[in-house]
């Protein structure tokens, strides 16, 4: 059963009883800064030691996981597209935007065999305790004020980055608040032509009307992640090419689940 908002599109329908979905988020009120805080704090603990990365990495991802369980929300995904993942290497992962469900639902259904790692506004590394802790997590920060800037500390990045490592960019840029996807920047494509790296497109459904533009609340139901398959660039034709048909891939999957 889902409810109809009055734009038409269906809001999932709440994955536990109300009862239980007041106590899990006074339990994330009551705790959930402590827990959170301690997760931000570890980097300035443990970041120098040897191999912090790798037991970071899924503190982290446990954490988003807890996250969306305190709040009620599920996430879904066929083991197809989670067995894709966990073979996918040598790619830059793209996903559409939608709200700011989207980074924690995509932490929540990566394999751990697949790490991931997300390139940010360099202003969101400007307190001391989140600079730690992203920069623990492997953030790749983007300085905005220079586009040939930002696109070169990018394409290093990933230049470093192993195979089995992906940034996760957002080509509309931000999150889009029409009932389609938005126009999409070139800034992945560029990158992967610069690093000879494949492009890993994933749509994310619903999560825009489980936490709209301008809520702080979310409801509770499920998020639908889809993993396409490999996108190639073709060095043959254009950027705006490519960029096109990498948006018309992943508008397709969109807008047929929309219409369903």
């Amino acid at each position: 059963m889902s409810l109809q908002p009055p734009n038409g599109r269906a809001v999932p329908a709440a994955t536990d009883p109300a009862g239980l979905r007041v106590i899990k988020r006074a339990v994330l009120f009551l705790l959930g800064p402590f827990y959170f805080l301690y997760i931000a704090f570890v980097p300035l603990l443990c970041g120098k030691r040897q191999g912090f990365r790798g037991w970071y990495w899924p503190l982290v991802k446990r954490a988003c996981s807890r996250l969306l369980w305190l709040l009620s929300i599920r996430t879904e995904m066929t083991e197809a597209d989670r067995a894709a993942l966990t073979a996918d290497t040598g790619s830059i992962i793209v996903i559409n935007h939608r709200s700011h469900l989207d980074g924690f639902a995509l932490m929540d259904v990566m394999p751990d065999a697949k790490w991931i790692t997300f390139a940010a506004k360099k202003e969101l590394c400007d307190a001391a305790l989140l600079r730690h802790g992203f920069k623990g997590a492997g953030l790749v920060e983007i300085d905005r004020s220079s586009g040939t800037v930002a696109l070169e500390t990018l394409t290093a990045a990933v230049h470093a980055m192993p195979a089995r490592r992906s940034v996760v960019l957002f080509p509309e840029g931000t999150r889009t608040g029409s009932e389609s996807l938005g126009a999409f920047k070139a800034g992945a494509v560029l990158v992967a032509r610069a690093t000879g790296r494949t492009i890993r497109p994933i749509v994310i459904h619903a999560s825009d009307r489980l936490l709209p533009r301008g809520k702080h609340l979310p409801r509770s139901g499920t998020i639908r992640i889809e993993v396409l398959p490999s996108f190639e660039c073709n060095l043959s034709a254009s950027v705006d090419d490519d960029v096109a048909r990498l948006r018309g891939a992943m508008m397709a999957v969109f807008n047929d689940a929309a219409d369903r």
